[in-house]
């Protein structure tokens, strides 16, 4: 297994994503749904994805929920994403017409998991489609939630024992500078996924928070 990676997502400025690179972000997030304080429409992605190809070797991410074709177009033609991270109710079937119209594009399926059921079911289901690259765990959104993730609540990691070390996966959900190590020592993960933990109010990232966060995460893997 590489070496763990970090992402912080949810990226709406320009001083935040350079806060994120400049303290050693691997991939920057972008969300497109309307519903999230993170999310940012089109024209501010491509400034955003532009920057981050210039000032750094970061990978930007597209954070989509059930997105129509058009919407996808356009993203893959202006912004020009590295992955894209399918976080609705997209099904293998779906997926699979999205690898075929962006053969280039790396894709993730976020799910919400609770039990070790569910993540055995979602390895089936979707990595037994052979339509995406990773999954990424996320917990389950709180009742009468709008959004699929960025709730800021985790769940507990040891229902991953079966794919850890077997699987390469992003662990999401209610990660903070102050957890963000235990849960890289205790799942291997390729990747830690913050958005929420890493916030001073909703949509608002605190450099501080950013630079703690990669900070924890660099001593957690630098240790292992």
């Amino acid at each position: 297994m590489s070496r763990t990676r970090v992402k912080i997502c949810g990226i709406r400025t320009e001083a935040a994503l350079l806060t994120a690179i400049e303290a050693g972000a691997d991939y920057v997030g972008l969300v497109f749904f309307a519903k999230s304080p993170r999310a940012v429409d089109v024209e501010t992605a491509r400034h955003l994805a532009a920057v981050a190809r210039e000032r750094s070797r970061a990978i930007s991410v597209a954070l989509l929920v059930d997105a129509d074709d058009a919407l996808l177009d356009a993203i893959m033609t202006k912004v020009r994403p590295d992955v894209l991270q399918l976080h609705g109710a997209e099904t293998p079937e779906r997926i699979g017409k999205i690898r075929k119209a962006h053969p280039g594009a790396t894709l993730w399926k976020a799910v919400s998991v609770m039990t070790g059921a569910d993540v055995a079911g979602a390895v089936a289901r979707y990595l037994g489609a052979g339509t995406i690259d990773m999954l990424l765990f996320d917990a389950k959104p709180p009742q009468g939630s709008v959004l699929p993730g960025g709730n800021g609540l985790a769940f507990d990691w040891h229902i991953l024992e079966d794919v850890k070390g077997r699987l390469r996966f992003v662990l999401a959900g209610g990660l903070t500078p102050d957890n963000v190590a235990a849960a890289i020592r205790l799942t291997k993960p390729a990747v830690v996924d913050v958005s929420s933990g890493v916030e001073s109010a909703p949509g608002v990232k605190d450099d501080a928070l950013i630079r703690r966060f990669l900070n924890s995460a660099r001593t957690a893997i630098e240790a292992d």
